[in-house]
């Protein structure tokens, strides 16, 4: 008489959060996390659009041509970033329509996180730079950076080391 080997058993991975309906999948894991990074990054590339038209309106504006050398070359740094964090945060998108239905989209979510993450570099150095670029006309360079210093740090500390403070005692996967 021959035995009939047991089922396959799942890998060990990190636990299934429940849902309403009952554990939720790795794949419905997956999704879910993707739809929710895409939402949110609409919300920023509308942002950095609004930024980036703010730049783009500057450089046509009749002051524009009294701007001191480094002053048109933080614009053109600031310009520069605006329109690359825009191509970051579009990257997550492009991913999710390059591999639509991909079997892969755990890894397609976990890669698409960075990429945001960079992102959120690009816009904070985008958005500080633009602010140094109008508080050096209206308040001189030494005021602007000082100002602008502190700004950097706000970015810093609310977009990067909070979230890195409240995640280190979850340990969640």
């Amino acid at each position: 008489m021959t035995s009939t080997p047991p089922p396959p058993q799942p890998e060990p991975g990190p636990p299934v959060a429940p849902s309403p309906s009952g554990p939720e999948s790795p794949g419905a894991r997956a999704d879910r996390r993707l739809v929710e990074l895409l939402q949110e990054l609409r919300v920023l590339q509308t942002g950095v659009q609004i930024v980036f038209a703010f730049l783009l309106g500057v450089a046509f504006t009749p002051r524009f041509a009294t701007l001191t050398d480094g002053q048109q070359d933080v614009y053109v740094t600031t310009l520069l970033l605006a329109v690359i964090s825009s191509a970051v945060f579009a990257t997550p998108v492009a991913l999710h329509r390059g591999l639509f239905r991909h079997p892969g989209k755990a890894r397609i979510v976990k890669v698409s996180v960075h990429i945001a993450q960079l992102g959120l570099v690009l816009l904070a150095c985008a958005l500080t730079g633009a602010v140094l670029l109008v508080l050096d006309v209206v308040l001189g360079t030494a005021t602007a950076l000082a100002i602008t210093s502190v700004v950097a740090l706000i970015f810093a500390g609310l977009w990067f080391v909070l979230p890195w403070v409240v995640r280190r005692p979850l340990h969640d996967d």
